[in-house]
């Protein structure tokens, strides 16, 4: 059956950075469409990042970009989401998810499969 879970989630100060990391099981990862969402308290779940299988095309939201890397190791499994820079409002819980393929990236809908969520905090 296919898992995701997330790590790599923790208290950081402002400017500082953070690696998330995606692994994946009971499927392989490389064949799959991966993407990050975050979701602060009162507020709906949007899409940070996303890396499509095969040619690896990424995406990011206009909020992250820039200072947000999302990246795929097929040998382990594994995506990763390296975000520098930190700013306050980057402060949420971070989940992966993963669908077959879909143009809308960004819709929460659009994904099967959901991690548990990794908690980031930007603060001093």
């Amino acid at each position: 059956q296919v898992q995701l879970v997330e790590s790599g989630g923790g208290l950081v100060q402002p400017g500082g950075s953070l690696r998330l990391s995606c692994a994946a099981s009971g499927f392989t990862l490389n064949y799959y469409q991966i993407a990050w969402f975050r979701q602060a308290p009162g507020k709906e779940r949007e899409g940070v990042s996303c890396i499509k299988s095969g040619d690896g095309t990424t995406y990011y939201a206009d909020s992250v970009k820039g200072r947000f890397t999302i990246s795929r190791d097929n040998a382990k499994n594994t995506v990763y989401l390296q975000m520098n820079s930190l700013k306050p409002n980057d402060t949420a819980v971070y989940y992966c998810a993963t669908t077959t393929s879909t143009s809308w990236w960004w819709a929460p809908y659009e994904y099967e499969y959901w991690g548990q969520g990794t908690q980031v905090t930007v603060s001093s």
